[in-house]
């Protein structure tokens, strides 16, 4: 679940998200005006008669039509708001259209864009923006898939993460994935920590099969996981105290005590 939603379950629009975050109740890119909010991607059939084309490529990329009936597509208002998600630290949520109201399908990260020509809603060609979201889902799959490379200073695995969590998405050419973002960004947090969670500074409770010691990466800044990757905001958890970092009690004083030990480290 994620703010509430259900995977496949059907909400009414107005009533489950408009009544609860506000925000432009017609159109398919919904940015309510509280920034601590997430951002609501509508996709569905009808689209087609303005020249939109939702898909799902082979890599599982979901390529969403961005906003703009007429003429070229402007990196402007929903647009630029998906483009800049990450940075702003908000999530995004997408669901589809179906006869009884709209079903979640599930949170995304933008990765990138791309151009495309397309017909607009006179039938005219024009620009259109396409927007490359990839499952929040696959950025788990690369935490699994994080490995300590040997030889390699920690300064250097330092600015190679920084570096990436600062690449803005851009044009595909240009952009590092989500995925690779995060892995890289991964690799950093976890030999930070050197095989001991970084809270409770027990050490991990097993090796993954690849052999790095078991630890969770944690976004201490965001209310959830997968606001934008910054390795001077994650930190390397066991289960016990990620889980307790969700749903303990005293987890607002966990996310303080951990702010705190980041800037240290970090020299924030």
């Amino acid at each position: 679940m994620s703010w509430g939603f259900e995977k496949g379950r059907v909400y009414n629009r107005r009533a489950d998200i408009h009544a609860r975050f506000g925000g432009q109740q017609q159109g398919g890119i919904v940015t309510p005006a509280d920034p601590a909010s997430p951002i609501f991607l509508i996709t569905g059939q009808e689209g087609e008669a303005h020249g939109y084309e939702d898909t799902v490529r082979p890599d599982g990329v979901f390529e969403y039509s961005g906003e703009g009936q007429a003429g070229d597509m402007q990196m402007i208002r929903g647009n630029r708001a998906v483009r800049d998600h990450a940075e702003e630290g908000r999530d995004i949520l997408v669901f589809r259209k179906v006869r009884s109201g709209v079903q979640y399908e599930d949170q995304f990260v933008c990765e990138g864009f791309h151009l495309r020509d397309a017909p607009d809603t006179t039938g005219q060609m024009r620009k259109a923006i396409i927007f490359e979201l990839r499952p929040l889902s696959a950025l788990f799959d690369a935490d699994e898939g994080t490995s300590i490379p040997g030889g390699i200073a920690l300064a250097d695995l330092r600015s190679r993460a920084i570096a990436a969590a600062k690449v803005a998405p851009g044009q595909r050419q240009a952009v590092v994935t989500a995925f690779e973002r995060s892995r890289l960004i991964c690799t950093y947090v976890y030999a930070r920590a050197d095989g001991r969670c970084e809270d409770c500074r027990a050490p991990a409770p097993f090796n993954r099969p690849n052999g790095t010691p078991y630890l969770e990466a944690h976004h201490i800044r965001r209310l959830t996981d997968g606001g934008p990757d910054d390795p001077r905001y994650m930190i390397a958890l066991c289960p016990n105290c990620h889980r307790a970092a969700h749903f303990g009690a005293a987890r607002e004083d966990a996310k303080a005590r951990m702010l705190s030990f980041i800037a240290i480290k970090e020299g924030l």
